[in-house]
């Protein structure tokens, strides 16, 4: 089985570093363009099955990029957002940092110091839950040569490169987040998960026209 997993296209959010979390924000104009331009890269692309999160910007990207493909969209908590509590909605750029807490910073920089804001979640959780959409993928009656697409957020499908890797806490952001749209095909062979490409891009890197 090959999954391509999608990080999102942008948001209004995205392009001022808010944290955006469980707050459900749509695509803005360039977001649309960017899964637009991915749908066509990936237009030979036979999908047998597609799951997303069920926030907005994730399942709006997902639709894009299936087109006029027949397959049925399956919403997944498990494939939300990390959660910010009552951070989410604030800056999260260090030199216009709008969080009262410094110590938030270690999100970036060490996860395995950080602790979660009121209402927020923890890597741990975060993992947790992952892992465990990983592992249901495993179970399903799914062929060999069928394709999946999985349209979710950046830390997300961090923590879900995480588990593929067996990468550690402190080794979470591995390459960093994927750029919104950026697409990772993975293949599960054997009950393993293999990592065939990482982080392509459909599109070009161009002055934004929004």
């Amino acid at each position: 089985m090959k999954i391509y997993f999608i990080r999102h296209g942008e948001t209004d959010w995205n392009k001022v570093r808010k944290l955006q979390g469980k707050s459900d924000i749509p695509l803005n104009a360039f977001g649309i363009h960017l899964a637009e331009e991915t749908g066509k890269g990936l237009k030979g692309i036979q999908f047998d099955a597609a799951y997303t999160s069920p926030l907005t910007r994730a399942k709006e990207t997902a639709r894009l990029v299936l087109g006029d493909r027949k397959v049925t969209l399956i919403e997944d908590e498990r494939l939300e957002e990390m959660g910010f509590g009552i951070y989410e909605g604030l800056c999260c750029k260090e030199d216009h940092l709008e969080i009262p807490d410094p110590e938030f910073l270690n999100f970036f920089h060490a996860p395995e110091k950080y602790h979660a804001p009121e209402g927020g979640e923890t890597f741990a959780e975060l993992l947790r839950r992952t892992g465990d959409f990983l592992e249901s993928l495993k179970k399903e009656e799914f062929e060999a040569k069928q394709t999946i697409l999985v349209s979710t957020h950046g830390a997300a499908l961090c923590a879900i490169l995480s588990h593929i890797k067996g990468h550690t806490l402190s080794q979470f952001w591995g390459n960093g987040v994927q750029k919104n749209c950026a697409v990772t095909i993975a293949v599960l062979e054997n009950g393993e998960y293999r990592i065939e490409e990482e982080g392509i891009t459909y599109y070009q890197d161009e002055v934004k026209p929004w």
